[in-house]
This record gives C-alpha cells, sequence and structure tokens, in this order.
C-alpha cells in the first residue's frame, strides 16, 4: 500500500489513481532531492517498460537534440565500450530498445520480460544519459553527428556522419520537408520552427562546444520524465533509480520553458522545394498545404478532436472535404498533417497540384467547411471517427510493447506541466463527444477553430530539378573553400583525426571495456519456444484456426483466400483489388454510407495479399488475398455481413472514383518508398532468384509501383480493360475452395463466429479451380533505380539452397553478430549509413542491405569480403553466449495478440510444426563457434553470385553504373 505524501526511496507519492482504460494504478512521484518526476503505471503486463524522457526544445535547425540522442548511447561512465546500446542490442532479451527525438522532447525507452534484464537495460541507459562519455571522446561527436572526411591531401574533403545522412535521406522527401514547413508557417516564434532532427544543410554548423552545452544544460534529473510500466517490483525500482543515480544530484532550474506561439492576425504562407531528377516530370507536382493551430496538445479533449476532425474532414472515405477537393481536380491525393507539440497544428494537404490552383483549394474546404456548419454533419460519420480513434487507443497504435505508446500519451500532458494520466484516461472524454454527436458541438468547433481562426498557414511545396545537384555542388564549393583556408599543417592534423577515427571505428573494445557491459547466461532464457495455442477445426468442410488469446474482448477474424488460380498477367490487380475493396459503392450503400456503417459497428475491415513460401527449392508458395476484420462480441455478426458485402457486393464500375483511388494508392506507395528503401531494395533482389519475391513484385513491390504507374496513364483510353481485369479477379479469389478462417480471441466469441459465418461461405463461388503454374526463372537483373535521393539503399542476396545449404538456427546467430559487429562498424559507424542489416530465412533466402546509405561501392565491398570476417571469427564463449541470448529477442519478439495468430496461422499454411520452432530455438541455444566460422563459404558463394540491387542517387549510381547490367529510373 502506498499513501499520499510519503516519500518511498526518496520519491514522494503526490498522486495515485485508477487507470480503467489501462487497467492500471498510475502512480505520480516527485523525488525530492534532484527534483526529478516519475511516473509509474502498475498492471499484469509482464512486459515492462523503462524510459527517460528530457524536454529538449532547439534553438537552431542543426539537429543537437537528434545528434545528442545518438552519442550518449555511445560510451557512458560505467559501461565503457565504444558503444553499450549496440552490447545490449546484441546481447539482452529486450523487447524494446531505442531512442527517439520529437521537436520539443528526447525520449530513451527500453522494455524486457526478464527483469534482470530490465534492471541492466535501465543501468545502462541512466549511465548513458547523466554520464556520458561525450565530454572525453570528441570522436563520438564526430561519428554520429558529423565531421570533415579526409585521408588524402589530393582528394577532397567531404561531409561524413551517420545523423548527417539519416537526415539527408529524410530530405529527399518531398512529405519531410512539407512536414517542417507546416510546423515553421505556424509557429514561426517558437522552438517548432526548427528541425529538431537536423536540415543536412545547418547540422555542419553545429561545433562541438555547442553540442557539450546542450547536454550540460538539458540532461539533468530536474527537467527529466521517468516512467515505469508494467508488472515489476516498484520498491526495488525506485530504490535502484534513486541510491544509483538520483541521490547524486540537487535539484536545480533548468530552462526548457517552451514558449506558446502568439496568435496570428493574418494567415501566414510560405513556400519551398523538394529536389526532383532533371528527366523527371515536374508538371503537377507541387503540394498545397491549408493549416491551422487547434488548441493546445495538452488538453485532452482539444488532443483527441484533432485526430477526430483528421478522420471526419479528410481520412474517412466519407469525408466531406476530401471528397469535396478530388472532385474539384485539386490534387490526385487528398491527406491530413499532424504536427506540433505544445500546440497543435492540423493541415489539409493536396498532393500532386499546381500552385495555380492554391486559391481554389482554399475556396472549396472554406465552401465546404461553411456548409458543414449550415447544414449539419453526418452523425454518422462522426461515430465512425470517434471510434477509430477509440480502436487505435485502445489497441496502443496496434504496437507490440503498448507501454511505450502509454508513455508517449501520458508525455502529451505531462511535457507541458499537466498531469501525466490525463491522456490516458480517455473514456470519460469520448463518452462526452459521443453524446455531442446530437448537438452542435462539432459544427461549433469547425467554426471556431477553423473558419473563423486566423492563426492558420498556406505552404506551398514545389518540385525543383537538379536541386538535388544544386545543393552537392554548393557543398563541394564551401568544402573546397574550407579546404584551401587549412595550411599544410591543418590538413595533416585533419587526416590524423580521421585516421584516429576510423581506427577506433575498426577497433575491437578492450576485455576491460567489455567487461563493463552487463551480462545475462544461458540460464536466464527460457529452452521452451513461444507457441502460440492453435486449435483447428472442421466445420462444414472450412478449415478454422482457433487462437484463445487475451484480446481485451476484440474479436479478429481474417479470411485467407487463395489465389493460385489467377493468370500470371493479372497478378498486379489482386492487389489493386486488395486497395479499392471497402472503398468503392456496394449495390446497397454509396462508399461514404458503406465506411460509416462499417466504423459504427467494428473496428475496421482491412484487406491485404501475400505469398506464404511452402518449399521454396521447389518454387512452391501459397498466395493468399487476406480479409481481416476486428469488432466486440457482439458486433461480430454485424462484421461478417459486412465483410459479405464486400467480398460479394462491391460495384467495379465507377470508372471517376477507381482514377482517384489509383492515384491515391500511387501516391502512398511513393510516400514509403524512400522511408523503406532497404525493404524495396532487398525485395527487388530476392525477385531475380526467387519465384515467390517474383510474385511478391508484381504484387506489391516496384513492379506493382509501375504497373500502378502505367494504368492511370492509360487509364482514360483503357478503362474498359482495367475494370473488366478487376471484375475478372473479383469474381475469382473469393472461393470457398482452401479457404482457411484465422480467429484471435476467447472460445465465447468463436461460438458467434461459428454460428454466423456460413453468411460468407454460403455466397463464396464453389467451383474447383485449378491453379496456374507461373513461368518464373532466376534472371541476375542487377538493376540500379534511378531516383533523386540523396542516399542509397544498397541490397545484395541469393538463395543457399540453392548452393547446396540447409536452413539452420545458429545462422539466426550469425546474423545478430554480423549486424552488431561487423556490418555495423563498417557501413554504420564507419561508413556513416543510417543502418545496414543482414537476413537468413527458412527458406533459404538471403539478403543483405543498407538503409541511407553516402556510399555505393564502399558497401558493396564490405559485403563481399563479408566471408572473411567470419572464417577468421573470435569469439569466447562469454562473448558468443551473449550473442545467442541477444538472439532470442529476435526469435520471440514482443507482438500483439492479432499479430501472434497470424503468425500461427502463416506457420500452419508452411507447415511449420512446433516441433519445428521448438528445433530452431535448440539450435540457437546450441550454437558454437565452429557452427558460425562454418558459415564462411555459404557467404562467400552468395556474394559471388552477384545478385545486386540499389535504389538511390541517380548521379552516385551512374557513377558507378559498370556495377549494374540495367539502370532504371524510379518515376517512369
Amino acid at each position: 500500500m502506498f499513501e499520499i505524501n510519503k516519500i518511498y526511496h526518496g520519491f514522494k507519492l503526490i498522486e495515485e489513481s485508477k487507470v480503467e482504460e489501462l487497467q492500471s494504478v498510475a502512480r505520480i512521484f516527485h523525488h525530492e532531492k534532484s527534483g526529478a518526476r516519475l511516473l509509474h503505471l502498475e498492471n499484469d503486463d509482464d512486459n515492462k517498460v523503462f524510459s527517460i524522457a528530457f524536454r529538449t526544445p532547439p534553438t537552431d535547425s542543426t539537429g543537437v537534440p537528434h545528434i545528442l540522442e545518438h552519442c550518449v548511447l555511445s560510451g557512458s561512465r560505467k559501461y565503457t565500450t565504444k558503444e553499450p546500446f549496440m552490447d545490449m542490442l546484441k546481447s539482452s532479451l529486450q523487447t524494446f530498445i531505442n531512442a527517439m527525438t520529437f521537436s520539443d522532447k528526447t525520449l530513451y525507452p527500453i522494455a524486457s520480460r526478464n527483469e534482470k534484464d530490465f534492471f541492466n537495460l535501465m543501468d545502462v541507459y541512466l549511465d548513458a544519459v547523466f554520464y556520458p562519455k561525450i565530454y572525453e571522446l570528441p570522436s563520438i561527436f564526430m561519428q554520429e553527428g558529423w565531421h570533415h572526411e579526409l585521408f588524402n591531401k589530393e582528394d577532397k574533403i567531404t561531409y561524413k556522419g551517420v545523423v548527417y545522412n539519416e537526415m539527408k535521406g529524410a530530405y529527399s522527401s518531398p512529405e519531410e520537408i512539407l512536414e517542417e514547413n507546416i510546423a515553421k508557417s505556424l509557429f514561426p516564434d517558437t522552438c517548432y520552427q526548427y528541425s529538431s532532427g537536423g536540415d543536412p544543410d545547418i547540422i555542419p554548423e553545429l561545433s562541438y562546444e555547442a553540442f557539450l552545452d546542450f547536454h550540460r544544460k538539458f540532461y539533468h534529473p530536474s527537467n527529466s520524465y521517468i516512467y515505469i510500466y508494467g508488472n515489476g517490483d516498484i520498491h526495488k525500482e525506485l530504490s535502484f533509480i534513486d541510491e544509483n543515480y538520483l541521490c547524486s544530484f540537487d535539484e536545480i532550474k533548468v530552462d526548457s520553458y517552451i514558449e506558446k506561439q502568439k496568435p496570428f492576425k493574418l494567415k501566414n504562407e510560405i513556400k519551398d522545394y523538394y529536389p526532383v531528377s532533371i528527366d523527371d516530370n515536374d508538371k503537377n507536382r507541387d503540394y498545397l498545404s491549408l493549416n491551422f493551430v487547434l488548441g493546445d496538445n495538452s488538453d485532452l479533449e482539444s488532443y483527441l478532436m484533432n485526430k477526430i476532425i483528421g478522420q471526419v474532414l479528410i481520412e474517412s472515405q466519407a469525408a466531406p472535404i476530401k471528397k469535396a477537393l478530388l472532385d474539384a481536380g485539386i490534387g490526385e491525393d487528398i491527406f491530413s498533417a499532424d504536427v506540433g507539440g505544445l500546440q497543435q497544428g492540423f493541415g489539409i494537404v493536396a498532393k500532386n497540384t499546381s500552385i495555380d490552383k492554391k486559391e481554389k483549394f482554399q475556396e472549396i474546404i472554406f465552401d465546404s467547411l461553411n456548409k458543414l456548419v449550415e447544414e449539419g454533419f453526418d452523425k454518422k460519420l462522426i461515430e465512425a471517427s470517434i471510434n477509430i480513434v477509440e480502436y487505435d487507443l485502445r489497441e496502443a497504435s496496434k504496437f507490440p510493447t503498448k507501454g511505450i505508446i502509454y508513455n508517449i500519451l501520458s508525455l502529451n500532458s505531462w511535457l507541458y506541466d499537466g498531469n501525466p494520466i490525463s491522456h490516458l484516461q480517455y473514456g470519460e472524454v469520448l463518452d462526452k463527444l459521443r453524446e455531442s454527436i446530437s448537438t452542435s458541438y462539432f459544427e461549433n468547433y469547425i467554426r471556431d477553430n477553423l473558419i473563423n481562426n486566423s492563426h492558420s498557414s498556406l505552404v506551398i511545396i514545389q518540385p525543383k530539378k537538379g536541386l538535388g545537384e544544386e545543393k552537392e555542388r554548393d557543398i563541394e564549393k564551401k568544402l573546397d573553400k574550407y579546404k584551401k583556408s587549412l595550411s599544410e599543417e591543418q590538413i595533416e592534423a585533419l587526416i590524423l583525426e580521421n585516421e584516429k577515427l576510423k581506427e577506433m571505428q575498426l577497433s575491437d573494445d578492450t576485455e576491460e571495456a567489455k567487461a563493463t557491459i552487463p551480462k545475462l547466461a544461458i540460464s536466464d532464457v527460457d529452452w521452451k519456444a513461444e507457441i502460440v495455442p492453435q486449435r483447428v477445426i472442421k466445420d462444414n468442410e472450412i478449415t478454422i484456426l482457433f487462437h484463445s488469446i487475451f484480446t481485451s474482448k476484440i474479436a479478429y477474424l481474417d479470411l485467407y483466400f487463395d489465389t493460385s488460380m489467377v493468370e500470371e498477367k493479372l497478378i498486379p490487380y489482386i492487389n489493386l483489388l486488395a486497395g479499392l475493396l471497402g472503398k468503392l459503392d456496394t449495390k446497397t450503400k454509396s462508399y461514404g454510407e458503406l465506411s460509416n456503417h462499417i466504423y459504427v459497428n467494428t473496428g475496421g475491415i482491412e484487406f491485404d495479399t501475400t505469398a506464404i513460401i511452402k518449399d521454396e527449392k521447389n518454387h512452391r508458395f501459397s498466395p493468399k488475398f487476406i480479409v481481416s476484420g476486428k469488432a466486440l462480441g457482439d458486433n461480430i455478426p454485424k462484421l461478417i455481413q459486412l465483410i459479405a458485402e464486400l467480398i460479394k457486393e462491391t460495384k467495379l464500375e465507377d470508372h471517376k472514383r477507381i482514377k482517384e483511388l489509383l492515384h491515391q494508392i500511387k501516391s502512398r506507395m511513393e510516400m514509403n518508398i524512400f522511408n523503406r528503401g532497404n525493404v524495396v531494395a532487398a525485395g527487388r533482389v530476392s525477385s531475380y532468384f526467387s519465384a515467390s519475391w517474383k510474385y511478391m513484385e508484381k504484387l506489391k513491390g516496384l513492379d506493382f509501383y509501375w504497373f500502378v504507374s502505367d494504368i492511370i496513364e492509360r487509364f482514360d483510353d483503357n478503362k474498359e480493360e482495367i475494370i473488366s481485369n478487376l471484375n475478372k479477379v473479383y469474381s475469382m479469389i473469393f472461393n470457398r475452395n482452401n479457404l482457411i478462417i484465422s480467429f484471435t480471441g476467447d472460445e465465447e466469441d468463436l461460438f458467434i463466429v461459428r454460428d454466423n459465418v456460413q453468411i460468407i461461405t454460403e455466397i463464396l463461388c464453389k467451383e474447383e479451380f485449378i491453379e496456374k503454374q507461373y513461368g518464373f526463372t532466376e534472371e541476375r537483373l542487377n538493376e540500379g533505380i534511378l531516383s533523386s535521393a540523396n542516399v542509397q539503399y544498397v541490397a545484395k542476396g541469393y538463395n543457399f539452397n540453392k548452393l547446396g545449404y540447409e536452413y539452420n538456427g545458429s545462422m539466426k546467430v550469425l546474423a545478430t553478430i554480423l549486424n552488431g559487429d561487423y556490418l555495423h562498424n563498417r557501413v554504420r559507424a564507419q561508413g556513416g549509413a543510417y543502418g545496414v542489416g543482414i537476413n537468413f530465412e527458412r527458406t533459404g533466402h538471403m539478403t543483405i542491405f543498407s538503409y541511407r546509405d553516402p556510399n555505393l561501392k564502399e558497401t558493396i565491398f564490405v559485403y563481399d569480403n563479408i566471408h572473411e570476417y567470419v572464417a577468421n571469427l573470435k569469439l569466447n564463449e562469454l562473448e558468443l553466449t551473449q550473442f545467442i541470448i541477444g538472439t532470442i529477442s529476435r526469435l520471440e519478439p514482443a507482438m500483439t495478440p492479432h499479430m501472434k495468430g497470424q503468425l500461427q496461422t502463416i506457420r500452419y499454411i508452411s507447415n511449420i510444426t512446433n516441433e519445428d520452432i521448438q528445433k530452431i530455438k535448440d539450435e540457437v541455444l546450441s550454437t558454437k563457434l565452429d557452427n558460425i566460422k562454418s558459415f564462411a563459404p555459404l557467404l562467400d558463394y552468395t556474394m559471388k553470385r552477384d545478385y545486386l540491387c540499389v535504389l538511390g542517387n541517380e548521379n552516385k549510381i551512374k557513377e558507378n553504373k559498370e556495377l549494374f547490367n540495367n539502370l532504371v529510373r524510379l518515376m517512369k
């Protein structure tokens, strides 16, 4: 029992209350000596979370909060290796370990189910933030932030640094540039005018001393927000934090106060540019964004209304603003933007439009808003939108380690001196908003916060051909001028400094340093594999897979339809259909009515496509069209009825609507390409040698992106053929034969599913179908995919089964070693890439890929010599044990209940048994050094097959064109 105002291990309890929404007890503490704040959420979740956050408002765009976030995890007082973060990543049972820079705060969260591991991680993070080695080792700043790189007197000086290259990659995205400018336009007199991540043009202005000053100023317990979540021993946790850290600090006044932006009297307008290639079409590729400040983030009602209004006006299929803008031809895609921190910024964005439509854009928005205020909202649309927001809160945004999402939610009020639990106790405010649907509350909100709100802005982002090259030339000139300003002695000193940095990056930690890292033993690991419960039920010749898992009363229903009857030329139409269903009229409902009906009665219905591999050696895979829905128990029959309506009564005939949705699909793919360029390149290279990945490329990879681009181009002339193909696929794939139903929930809800599922199965096609044999052949295309990106995504791979090797769990350990040591040191630390990784799959696929990489040829050289590192690898038993333990967290990651059900369903389709899963875990835990070294020839042979794909900067790829068989434009 706890008592208010009583001190526990140096922490005074300020408040205690129950948070029904999270099934938690919340306690707010204040550390009396240091001034630290602490929020504790006690519950039954064994996936415990700890985090420490600091309020870190930037005063420029040098990215100092972001660079510091990287640097403090690179060695500390107690943990003296080069990168304790990486050491823990490769040797911990963590379920989450990372750090995050926001516009006004920096967050350091960790999570683990293992208590010993949890305390180890907590200790590493607390020591890192309060006692980092940054003061004694400038090389940390050079590696993670930026530095002038030079190794030979004759060479040109370049900029290098992990954050520098990460942000060069980020600024390749027009959406990133748009978001930065929206914040700048709405909050020009506050910290939000700056890029906390860092503008790559400005990052090199950050001095080492200014970097240290930022840490001195903000990284004090008096400016900290500590968070503990789960079923751990809170007394032990508080005692640990107090005795090992906080008791050494006295409370001080930290000036981290964030000023509010004074309201505008007139709308602000700004314009900026994003880079496109010289040969790219730049017509109708502008972005227009009308933005408003909607109140304070710390006010829960205001926070929720921002989310709800985004759904009501823009994101819903029934959203009136989106419909009005699309009907008027203002842009090919309409979406909302959410920016800010202390104050909320809300934006309405039109993508792929033209600056000459800016007046019409605003006119349509305000005309539509005025009409809504005068005539009233569709009540069902508001109810549906509230439900979408509530499901997102209850499911913690579908994030497996939900305690981290609750932490971020708490900071929406806590960081601004509000109550940390206000955003967690959302039920009452949502109920109030539901009750307000029958009143004029929403109409008044729109009038006051949008129509009559002068605190607004218009942001215009335009493509500029050659902007990337222009910036590179400017950098080259600047660096050339800098080099000329240096004396011979200074150049020698710079070369020496870089050589020392390189030596540090490639050197092993001393045994003394390694000994400082906290360690687990194999005995801390449960040798028994985690098995998801699954019961196979045969019901009227339909297979139902039941996963009895606690889901907080949400029922998850997935229908897996076999699509192997679809001929090769129609494969892309399968995924296109997935992007259209639920967004078109049915025989009885308009698409707007349908959307409202879905979200009033359920948590949503989604469609996806995939190819589940059965036997890669024999090119056997099972292509699937997946219908996923969720609902609370009483609404399961309505969910099933709606699924039946979607798969039987959708009208694939509205040319105008289908064309709108095609543009949206293309737009959303473009937004994701650079954010997941490593996945794009790895999938592409896999398609050269794998039948299943060739299928996936046609289904949803770059081939699909180019397919969508092509049918948009010729839609007006070929719409009848396109719609005919869609209908052909639609009539084929919803077939009763080979249907698998997966249900995740409780036994009571399973009965409801079984009693109602015939509503779907009775309307399905019952004809026997013949599997198509696809003529996929191995082909070393070796493409350089040309784009306006400032960085590269470099991928190589092959299928080692084809070389006579069998998959073994020890390969997972090898991946941990390579990711945490060889690849990290050479591609990330030394090369400056933001990320790099290697995967070995049960299917025999091995892929290796870099992320936001400034290099190309140098990275390939690292890949090609990977076998030498493995052949010469020296690890003692303790070091190997740590890599084995680190592998377990990847083998058995945290998952939501629905993820667990989906995983077990895929295993069923792939014929993977529980014994197979246990066998892999046994192989991981029994790995010996000889097992690891035996894979050196495998790595050598796969790299020598020389299957390569690079997505990246057009000029960089052309400079290395001899590496490629084909140069392909991303934007065809």
